[in-house]
């Protein structure tokens, strides 16, 4: 059997790491999946903790909670697919599980709509939504080759399936790339894209810092779109060098996001991730006889200082003028903010 333990807001990287050696201290078998979350296969933690699955759950919980302070929600299932749906098919805090056998595996599935399976966002069902698919039910009742014209053969086949319950992935024993992780929490639901925007600038600032602090440089950039109904979109981008200067985070994370076309979303959350991070003293930066890009690491250079001296609020483009949710001032403190 397998768990799927997303963790919620564990503290940052440092408490991630924990966490996952908490779960390696049960299974062997445990695979990150960043920023907050992991699967693991407890089918041979169950003869040495004589547990069941359900038990082997709680037991992840409870140490969750009673060590690191974190409630933690724990999916149970037969194959990854199915864990990480039970896990994210309801409120946080809680432990659920999917049904073993095939049919009821086709009943649980059948009512949920088609975001509740991995890789499908807003843009793949709005295309599905004019074909009356609607729910995994509609995906599993629609012949192959109908479903592969529609969306391409390779998606078309996972989310064939998917649908029918079957996920083929084992649990891989991985522990989480060194990454840096920013993210804007609004409110309530926000459907503005405007705001959607300055937060995205807002990750992007707080990552170009904190990476500059570092000395490092990041050559991927992942974001995450967090949605009312608990459902996320995730897009990764390798940048075209790596860079710690935010203009070029911000300028990549913006093109993801346009390209996700959300149309009234009802945004909860966004984060970025810099990922495959490295030495800033052997990364290549294409000279530019731009004078504007000259200006802005002149500007970034002089603003970091500042925010090393006065916190990391100190400076901030005008941009974000009120948004709410940006780091404090952390008086007399120096350098970048821990992850």
């Amino acid at each position: 059997m397998i768990l799927y333990v997303h963790f919620g807001p564990a503290g940052g990287e440092a408490a991630y790491r924990r966490l996952l050696g908490m779960l390696r201290g049960i299974t062997p078998l445990v695979q990150a999946a960043p920023p907050d979350a992991a699967l693991a296969d407890v089918t041979g933690a169950h003869r040495y903790f004589r547990r069941d699955a359900h038990e082997l759950a709680a037991l992840v919980r409870m140490r969750a909670a009673g060590v690191y302070g974190a409630d933690c929600t724990v999916g149970i299932g037969p194959n990854p697919l199915l864990a990480r749906i039970a896990a994210q098919s309801g409120p946080p805090g809680s432990i659920r599980a999917t049904p073993t056998d095939p049919d009821g595996v086709t009943a649980y599935l059948a009512p949920l709509p088609v975001a509740a399976l991995p890789g499908v966002g807003p843009a793949t069902v709005r295309t599905l939504a004019p074909y009356g698919l609607h729910t995994i039910g509609d995906l599993r009742r629609i012949p192959p080759l109908t479903l592969q014209r529609i969306l391409g053969a390779p998606t078309g086949r996972r989310l064939q399936q998917y649908a029918n319950g079957i996920d083929p992935t084992p649990v891989t024993p991985t522990a989480p790339p060194r990454a840096l992780t920013a993210t804007h929490d609004f409110g309530r639901d926000e459907l503005d894209p405007r705001q959607h925007h300055r937060a995205l600038l807002a990750n992007a600032e707080e990552l170009g810092w904190r990476l500059r602090g570092d000395h490092q440089v990041a050559r991927v950039l992942v974001l995450t779109i967090g949605y009312a109904d608990r459902s996320t979109t995730t897009r990764a981008r390798t940048l075209p060098e790596p860079t710690a200067h935010s203009p070029a985070l911000a300028d990549a994370a913006g093109r993801m996001y346009t390209a996700l076309a959300l149309q009234r979303a009802r945004v909860r959350a966004i984060t970025l991730r810099a990922e495959d991070i490295g030495p800033a003293e052997i990364a290549t930066h294409q000279l530019t006889f731009d004078p504007a890009d000259d200006a802005a690491r002149r500007v970034e250079a002089a603003a970091d200082r500042a925010r090393a001296r006065f916190g990391p609020s100190a400076v901030r483009p005008a941009a974000l003028a009120g948004l709410a949710g940006l780091p404090r001032p952390v008086p007399g403190r120096g350098g970048p903010r821990s992850g």
